[in-house]
C-alpha cells in the first residue's frame, strides 16, 4: 500500500507538476521492482516558492544512482536539476529509503 499526503495550498506551474509526477511515478516503480517493501508513503508540500516531494518505503535500502544514460534514479536527479531543483536519496543498507525532491514552484 502507498499512503499519500498532500499539503499544497497553491499549485505549482504545470511544468513543475509534471516533473513532480514523474519523480513520484518512477520512485514508486522502483519500490515495487526493487525494494521488497511492505509499504510506501508519498508526501507533497509547498513552502513559499518550493515544492517538496518525498517518497519513503520500508524496504531493504541500498538504492544508489548508477552512472549512465539518465534512467532510474540518475534520471530523477537529472529531471530535478533540469528545473533548478535538487533530489536527494537516503537509502542505507537494510533500509528504509527516502527520496526527496525540492523543486521551484515556477519553471
Amino acid at each position: 500500500p502507498v499512503r499519500l499526503r498532500v499539503d499544497v495550498p497553491e499549485p505549482a506551474s504545470p511544468g513543475i507538476e509534471a516533473v513532480a509526477y514523474f519523480i513520484v511515478s518512477e520512485a514508486i516503480t522502483n519500490v515495487v521492482k526493487h525494494a521488497q517493501a511492505t509499504r510506501a508513503e508519498v508526501t507533497v508540500t509547498r513552502s513559499g516558492d518550493r515544492l517538496r516531494v518525498t517518497v519513503t518505503d520500508d524496504g531493504r535500502g541500498g538504492a544508489v544512482p548508477a552512472a549512465g544514460d539518465g534512467t532510474g534514479l540518475r534520471g530523477l536527479e537529472q529531471r530535478a536539476a533540469a528545473v533548478d531543483g535538487t533530489l536527494s536519496i537516503d537509502s542505507p543498507p537494510g533500509g528504509p529509503t527516502t527520496i526527496t525532491a525540492e523543486l521551484p514552484c515556477e519553471s
